[in-house]
């Protein structure tokens, strides 16, 4: 059949694109899976990790250190988001909201105009390797390797005292001081890490696509929550590392489902509103059906 000709032509494509954005859904994942905060902010971090490098690389640093600025930038803005709502008593989805609506104006400052190009200009990938930017191979294994190393570091810093502490603000902050845990330190850390590894993929995507936009975060969130939902649907949460891998499964999924409806020939413009229709049916299966430990967006 003709269309299952332009779905395989299309696998590739979706499947760099997917592990990509996949960061994104981890970024999203971790406040409102680990700290059990939703957090809106992965609309702003992510161009604002793509503002910062290519206004670096643009003035002359060295790609790398550019993408770290980004990273650290980003963990900066996930801190503004905690701090206005543990501060100002603000729920975190209005501060998320107030945060990314401020990025708007800071990326703008930071570029000094709405988009910056990079072609020609050094970028990450031909630092590892020239050869990585003309291979979808070679760009699926360099992600797929960061994703590992992303998700061990995770897996990994979750277990420590300080991970844990982190786990028990997420399962209960009003208990939380009386076990000796700072609930304020751990969501700041956990917002910022979240935002920073969301920051970090704007950058990465920055320079692969070989531009920034202050408009390039829009529709994240959705794309972020469609994949934490899809990959829980399929991995489960009940352990701590298949609730690590759920982003990466479910963004992988979400973009072939997306490469898959195109192929169909639905039109790309009704794409959010097939994703939706997608996710509610993901969450609604089980309520319908008389299970428990759907996966709702809830704790």
């Amino acid at each position: 059949m003709e269309f299952l000709a332009v779905y395989a032509n299309l696998i590739p494509i979706t499947l760099v694109q997917g592990l990509a954005y996949a960061f994104v859904a981890v970024g999203v994942m971790i406040p409102f899976r680990i700290i059990n905060l939703p957090d809106l902010s992965s609309e702003g971090s992510f161009p604002l990790g793509g503002c910062v490098v290519a206004m670096l690389i643009t003035a002359g640093l060295h790609p790398l250190l550019g993408t770290l600025v980004a990273l650290l930038c980003g963990f900066a803005a996930g801190a503004a988001t905690a701090l206005i709502h543990l501060k100002f008593k603000v729920h975190s989805l209005l501060a998320g909201i107030l945060t990314v609506t401020m990025l708007w104006s800071v990326n703008l400052r930071i570029m000094g105009k709405p988009n910056t190009p990079l072609f020609g200009l050094p970028n990450v990938y031909d630092w590892l390797s020239p050869a990585i930017a003309g291979s979808l191979l070679l760009q699926c294994l360099l992600f797929l390797a960061l994703h590992l190393s992303l998700i061990g570091l995770l897996w990994w810093g979750l277990q420590t005292h300080a991970g844990l502490a982190l786990r028990g603000v997420g399962a209960n902050v009003r208990l939380a001081p009386a076990l000796g845990i700072h609930a304020v330190r751990y969501t700041v850390i956990g917002f910022g890490l979240a935002n920073a590894i969301t920051a970090g993929a704007g950058a990465l995507v920055a320079q692969s696509q070989g531009y920034a936009d202050v408009s390039m975060g829009f529709g994240m969130l959705v794309n972020g929550l469609a994949s934490v939902i899809i990959g829980e649907a399929i991995t489960g949460r009940r352990r701590l590392l298949a609730q690590l891998c759920a982003p990466v499964v479910g963004a992988i999924v979400y973009y072939q489902l997306g490469s898959l409806a195109l192929s169909l020939g639905l039109a790309p413009s009704d794409l959010k509103f097939a994703t939706g229709v997608f996710v509610l049916a993901t969450i609604g299966w089980p309520v319908l059906t008389g299970r428990r430990g759907g996966a709702s967006l809830g704790a």
